[in-house]
């Protein structure tokens, strides 16, 4: 199985017109979802304040909470006293 072709298919199964339908519940789909948001959402190699972090995340699903905890179990995202950065 091609990895790429396989994060493409679950991309495309998740998102609509650029937003997230639902947040995977299987670890290795999330984790393909994680990755891409980090990508759209947090390009930028720099200090998030979370107000920006919950802006941004919020253009792509209202749970923004669940999407920052999650960003930042996988190792994605480093946070501390309220500031977020891109890990990885």
């Amino acid at each position: 199985m091609d990895p790429d072709a396989d994060s493409e298919r679950i991309i495309r199964a998740f998102f609509r017109d650029g937003r997230l339908v639902s947040i995977p519940a299987r670890q290795g789909k999330r984790l393909v979802i994680l990755r891409e948001l980090r990508e759209r959402c947090f390009a930028e190699d720099r200090d998030y304040r979370e107000k920006d972090v919950n802006m941004r995340l919020a253009l792509v699903h209202p749970d923004v909470a669940a999407l920052r905890r999650y960003l930042v179990d996988a190792k994605l995202m480093a946070r501390s006293n309220g500031i977020s950065r891109r890990m990885m």
